[in-house]
């Protein structure tokens, strides 16, 4: 890492994150041949894997300059492409591609218009060398309708390739009418940092966890700039509330934890934990808060500044 980082002085000054989603949670060395594909790509950082089975998705955290970043989304996106087959993939989470989702995300030295830029181009070139069709959303969105992840999504893979090639509304942004036989298509965006919080109740009725979903996201009249579903972790027994909360700066994580919390008391099921997944800036967090000390495999190294605090000592 610290070679990568020595012989790039502008991935210090400039840089950008990645956070890619994989449609794999399962075999850990097709996540491993991913984050080595970005790896090959001259000052490209990985700074975090999630691998989650239960959804059967992964999610890879990079960073790199705007000089390279794209051509480091590309390998992962053509890795993908040649390891996952959406065909034959299922999992409790929605999904549309074998990279289902790419945004770009500004760290320093870098705007979000220039995030969006670069998502454009990305597209562009996914299509262009893969032959994966593209959309764009958040900031990137060509239409305001498209903003939103869930709007292009739909129902999920088997759903979109039905209506793709015969509903003009579901034509992609970049590329044919047509998924990708076996990678489907791609959803890429500029966004500004994202906190995925899940908390997972001490129960195993996937209702329950879909009434709290509704009752704390916002297209349901919940919390300000939260998503939520519910899910069922099978391999645990339990069920989850997920959450994406796309400004925590208005929804803090603790505000999202309480209401959860609410709603789950009103439910009378008890809170059996909490998650992070990926990475997350420091000062998003709340070490006195009530979800803190239920955080289950937090350690230092998710915290955004952390990492790459390490990485510019590594370069020295």
């Amino acid at each position: 890492m610290g070679d990568q980082i020595r012989n790039s002085k502008s991935a210090i000054r400039n840089l950008i994150e990645c956070v890619p989603n994989f449609s794999e949670g399962r075999k850990i060395e097709t996540i491993q041949a991913i984050s080595k594909s970005i790896e090959s790509v001259h000052g490209a950082v990985v700074l975090n894997q999630h691998i989650d089975p239960d959804h059967n998705r992964s999610v890879i955290t990079f960073v790199a300059s705007p000089e390279v970043i794209v051509d480091a989304a590309l390998q992962a996106v053509a890795t993908a492409a040649e390891l996952i087959d959406l065909r034959t993939h299922a999992g409790v989470h929605p999904r549309i591609g074998a990279t289902d989702v790419l945004p770009f995300v500004p760290v320093s030295g870098v705007s979000i218009d220039d995030c969006v830029a670069l998502a454009h181009e990305c597209g562009r070139r996914v299509w262009n060398e893969l032959r994966i069709p593209a959309f764009f959303y958040e900031r990137a969105a060509l239409r305001t309708d498209r903003r939103r992840l869930e709007h292009i999504r739909g129902k999920g893979f088997e759903w979109l390739r039905d209506r793709i090639t015969s509903e003009p509304d579901r034509a992609p942004d970049v590329g044919e009418r047509q998924l990708h036989e076996t990678a489907g298509a791609i959803v890429i965006g500029a966004r500004p940092f994202l906190i995925a919080f899940n908390v997972n109740l001490r129960a195993n009725d996937l209702a329950l966890a879909q009434r709290i979903a509704r009752a704390v996201r916002e297209r349901d009249g919940g919390l300000p700039f939260v998503k939520a579903r519910g899910f069922e972790l099978k391999s645990r027994g339990v069920v989850q509330v997920s959450m994406n909360l796309i400004d925590y700066q208005q929804t803090a994580i603790s505000r999202a934890f309480d209401a959860v919390q609410q709603q789950a008391q009103h439910e009378g099921v008890e809170i059996m934990g909490t998650e992070i997944v990926g990475l997350v800036p420091r000062a998003a967090l709340d070490r006195t808060a009530a979800y803190f000390p239920l955080l289950e495999n937090f350690r230092e190294t998710l915290v955004l500044e952390t990492l790459l605090n390490q990485s510019q000592k590594a370069a020295e």
